[in-house]
C-alpha cells in the first residue's frame, strides 16, 4: 500500500518531466496541458501515456490495500485508477483536443477531488488523514485547484501549471492516508505490559 500509493505521484510528475524534455522547446509547460505530451505522434507519446497507466495500477493497488478506509472512499479512488487508464487508452489525438479523452479526464478529477471526504471514517480513533476535517480540506484544496484550471483554461492562460498543481496533489493525497494509516496502526499496537507483582497472603508473611 504505501509503495503502491507513494510511487503514483513520482511516476506521474517523472512522466511529464520526461516528456517535455523529449518534446523539445515547442512545449510550453506553463499553457500547455500534460494531454499535450500524451497526444499521438508527440515524441514523449509513450513516456507520458505509460506514467498514466503506471498511475492507474497505482490507485487501483491503494484502493484495494485501504481496508480502514470507507468503502465509498475507496471505490472512488478505485475510479479514478480507472480513469487513468481509460485516458491513457484515449489519447487526445495531436491535431487538437478529443471529447472522449477530456469527459474521460474530468470524471477521473472528480472521483480523485471526491475520495478523501468519501473516505473519512469518523472521530479521532481512525487514522488522521481519514478524519473529517483532513480529508474535507484535501477535498476543498482539489476543488480550488480544479476551478482554477477552469480559470486559466477560460483566458488561455496558465493551464499547465494550474493542471500540474492540482493533478501532483491528488496523486499524493493517497501516499498521505497510507502513511498516516500505517503509523495510526503502530501507535495502537499494544507493547509488551509489566506483569503485575503477586499478591502476598497472610500465610505467606
Amino acid at each position: 500500500m504505501l509503495l503502491s500509493s507513494g510511487s503514483a505521484p513520482v511516476l506521474l510528475i517523472a512522466g511529464w518531466a520526461v516528456a517535455a524534455a523529449m518534446e523539445g522547446g515547442g512545449y510550453d509547460p506553463v499553457t500547455e496541458t500534460i494531454s499535450v505530451l500524451a497526444a499521438y505522434g508527440t515524441p514523449g507519446y509513450w513516456v507520458m501515456n505509460g506514467a498514466f497507466l503506471g498511475l492507474g495500477v497505482c490507485h487501483l493497488l491503494t484502493a484495494w490495500g485501504l481496508r480502514v478506509a470507507a468503502t465509498a472512499g475507496r471505490l472512488a479512488l478505485a475510479g479514478g485508477g480507472v480513469a487513468a487508464l481509460v485516458v491513457a487508452a484515449l489519447p487526445a489525438p495531436s491535431s487538437g483536443g478529443s471529447l472522449r479523452h477530456g469527459a474521460v479526464a474530468v470524471i477521473g478529477f472528480a472521483l480523485l477531488a471526491l475520495w478523501p471526504v468519501l473516505a473519512a471514517t469518523g472521530g479521532d480513533a481512525a487514522p488522521w488523514a481519514l478524519r473529517p476535517a483532513p480529508a474535507f480540506a484535501a477535498t476543498a484544496v482539489m476543488a480550488v485547484g480544479g476551478a482554477w484550471f477552469l480559470v486559466e483554461m477560460h483566458r488561455h492562460g496558465a493551464m499547465g501549471v494550474a493542471e500540474r498543481a492540482v493533478t501532483a496533489v491528488q496523486s499524493l493525497w493517497p501516499f498521505v492516508v497510507a502513511t498516516s494509516c500505517l503509523l495510526h496502526a503502530a501507535h495502537r499496537t499494544p507493547g509488551r505490559e509489566p506483569r503485575p507483582a503477586p499478591v502476598r497472603s497472610d500465610a505467606d508473611r
